[in-house]
């Protein structure tokens, strides 16, 4: 048991697994109606797009979070812009603005001499760097996002069926819209310090995913991926202390193991033959 327990008496692999956790149910919130609605193309876009402001405060010497949610933000109104004026579609929106913003934020990260650990960071996270001050922004941030999803929930579910009945039923779609993105980046921000740019759609898709192949109902599908989540959190932690891993792409690893592992046991049993029932087997 030493071996399971060891790494977690560690006050700073504690704040980790925490932060992880408080990530994972902010993630499992957003990235259910991620994988409802399809939109996980915005998650990975949103998470390059946070380059360039995380870039820019870190040479400026501001805050990296401010930075990152700064940047989030202008993507996601630039997204909502080109779709309203240019009339061009959500994909090809969010495509042009994701390779601008790559763009712009390799371009910063080149122009600064000495940023190849801050690059790194940046793109691969630092969870076992969480402090005290990050879990109180995780929190504030874990609890902003489910009452946003609960406040929505009723319009989300209208806009997942149909965009048409919800206008007619004066439940907002453009509105839910509006909260379905903001969820998203709320979750692509907060969790950025956890596993960096390049991991976060893992976290923020494949327990959803995962979490999916067991149950249809939103609310379910949101707790179990949470738990899944949690529970990839802390054993990547673990293989990641052993194994003398990067401890944000093992969580990420597991994450998507985990989703692996959970559609391939639901392929099984959909395709086990099912025991008729004795009655059956009796000729009439």
């Amino acid at each position: 048991m030493s071996l399971l327990t060891d790494p977690f008496s560690l006050e700073f692999v504690q704040r980790a697994l925490l932060g992880g956790v408080l990530v994972a149910v902010l993630c499992a919130v957003a990235g259910t109606w991620v994988i409802v609605r399809g939109m996980a193309f915005l998650g990975e876009a949103l998470a390059h797009g946070m380059l360039p402001g995380v870039a820019l405060a870190t040479v400026l010497g501001f805050p990296v979070l401010l930075g990152a949610a700064a940047s989030a933000v202008v993507m996601s109104l630039g997204i909502g812009v080109l779709q309203r004026r240019a009339r061009l579609s959500y994909d090809t929106s969010i495509g042009l603005l994701f390779v601008g913003m790559l763009a712009l934020g390799v371009i910063v990260i080149s122009h600064a001499g000495s940023f190849a650990t801050d690059a790194t960071a940046i793109l691969f996270g630092d969870i076992l760097a969480i402090g005290t001050d990050d879990l109180l922004v995780l929190g504030i941030a874990v609890a902003a996002g489910i009452a946003a999803a609960a406040l929505a929930h009723r319009s989300l579910v209208a806009l997942a069926v149909d965009e048409r009945v919800a206008r007619v039923l004066h439940l907002r779609p453009r509105l839910a819209q509006t909260v379905l993105v903001g969820l998203v980046t709320l979750a692509v921000v907060a969790s950025y310090q956890a596993v960096g740019s390049l991991l976060v759609v893992g976290l923020l898709v494949a327990p959803a995913v995962a979490a999916r192949q067991w149950t249809e109902r939103i609310p379910t599908t949101m707790a179990l991926a949470a738990v899944i989540g949690a529970l990839a959190v802390a054993v990547g932690l673990l293989v990641s202390w052993h194994a003398a891993t990067a401890a944000g792409a093992t969580i990420a690893a597991t994450a998507i193991l985990a989703a692996g592992v959970s559609w391939g046991l639901r392929a099984v049993l959909d395709a086990a033959p099912r025991r008729r029932p004795v009655l059956d087997l009796v000729p009439s």
